[in-house]
């Protein structure tokens, strides 16, 4: 007898979902495997050696495994880290029991509680400006405005006759080719950017955002880590705040968008390139900026996360941010991609900014099929296109039964 083998993608529940339907599992049976056919691997940090160790029995028993480090397992190091190696259900099974063991296994399996149901839920959906963002339904798409002389990706219109003008025009294109929001900028933030005033950031953009809110149906996000311009920003009409220091630059800007209860994008940053752990520590600083944010009053479904492609990062860090952005999923936030025109596409192929489409165009591709909610670009029309068609061949597994 000729037996035919197939491998199905371990990483998409909905193909596995799929092909025990078509092969006619019950319900029942479905309910009781599913959890079995997710495989996860989770890293822990500041573990101490012996609740490490009964972490591993523990797992071991469930039929999972944990990873540690020789001295972790011999006890020779008082802490250190643990990756933990299993499905779905082997993790349900080890949380009945983790509770009840010593070592802060308690709060580990508090911590491993919410990690699963962030991954199993999904990000809240949000509603700005009357627009419903249902994340994981579609890729929803940010368009750039920059109000700025010193653009980096040379579409700033600062400084050009008829701004208010041809803002809008480029407002109205943006809305016409599909996009979700606009983001509105005044001090360019490109590497080596020169600061500018509130005052004069409060020039570039609050007239903008009066016409655009007036005449635009779209939610408008203003980019700035300002406090009294993020003020001014939403008195002006602004929707959302997009900060990148993530809420932890000026303590006060967390209260603006606290008292406002508006929606607040937290970027990754760090002022030099230097990682012993480039994704645990973005996934820290993001959970940060989290918990500040939820500290203050806003609700958790407000806050969105982005990676903060370009910030900090050299541009190996980038393609690796890029590649496992879907580690971020853990912190249950919707999540932003930026990396339209920047240096990182220059870098790999060699080209300036003006010729930097396609090379978008890959990042968008694989930023969704990653896990990216929102991608934040510049040329909309064509990036629309690519999250359409991303999102169809992604959905597919969802949708073809």
């Amino acid at each position: 007898m000729a037996f035919s083998l197939r491998l199905i993608s371990a990483n998409q529940p909905a193909a596995v979902w799929q092909e025990m339907i078509r092969i006619g599992v019950t319900p029942e049976g479905l309910e009781l495997m599913i959890g079995k056919g997710e495989f996860l691997i989770v890293k822990v940090s500041n573990i101490s050696a012996p609740a490490a160790n009964i972490l591993k029995q523990e797992m071991l028993a469930k039929g999972g495994e944990v990873a540690l480090g020789k001295e972790m397992a011999y006890l020779k190091a008082e802490a250190g880290e643990a990756i933990i190696m299993g499905t779905r259900t082997q993790y349900r099974r080890l949380l009945e029991l983790l509770p009840r063991q010593p070592f802060g296994l308690a709060d580990l399996a508090r911590e491993l509680n919410r990690l699963l149901t962030n991954l199993e839920g999904g990000p809240a959906p949000l509603t700005i400006k009357n627009r419903r963002f249902e994340w994981g339904k579609r890729t929803y798409i940010m368009g750039i405005i920059n109000i700025t002389p010193d653009s980096f990706s040379g579409d700033g219109l600062l400084g050009q006759e008829h701004l208010l003008t041809k803002v809008l025009r480029q407002a109205e294109a943006f809305f016409e080719a599909g996009a979700d929001l606009l983001d509105i900028g005044g001090q360019s933030t490109r590497p080596g950017y020169t600061e500018i005033s509130e005052e004069e950031e409060k020039r570039r953009v609050l007239p903008v955002l009066e016409t655009l809110a007036q005449k635009i149906p779209l939610p408008l996000s203003v980019d700035t880590y300002k406090p009294a311009v993020a003020k001014a920003a939403l008195a002006a009409g602004a929707d959302l705040i997009n900060d990148i220091w993530g809420l932890q630059k000026d303590p006060a800007m967390v209260k603006v968008v606290a008292d406002a209860q508006v929606p607040v994008i937290v970027m990754h940053n760090k002022t030099t390139p230097e990682y012993t752990d480039l994704m645990g520590e973005i996934a820290a600083f993001l959970q940060k900026s989290i918990d500040l944010a939820v500290a203050h009053g806003l609700p958790r479904e407000k806050i969105i996360i982005d990676p903060g492609i370009g910030f900090g990062k050299t541009p190996e860090h980038n393609l690796t941010v890029l590649n496992r952005l879907d580690e971020l999923k853990a912190l249950g936030a919707p999540i932003l991609l930026g990396t339209s025109r920047k240096s990182v596409i220059g870098h790999v192929l060699d080209l300036p900014v003006d010729q930097r489409l396609e090379g978008t165009a890959a990042t968008v591709a694989v930023g969704i099929a990653r896990g990216a909610h929102l991608i934040r670009v510049h040329d909309v029309e064509a990036m629309v296109r690519v999250a359409r068609m991303t999102d169809a061949i992604i959905h597919s597994a969802n949708h073809s039964h």
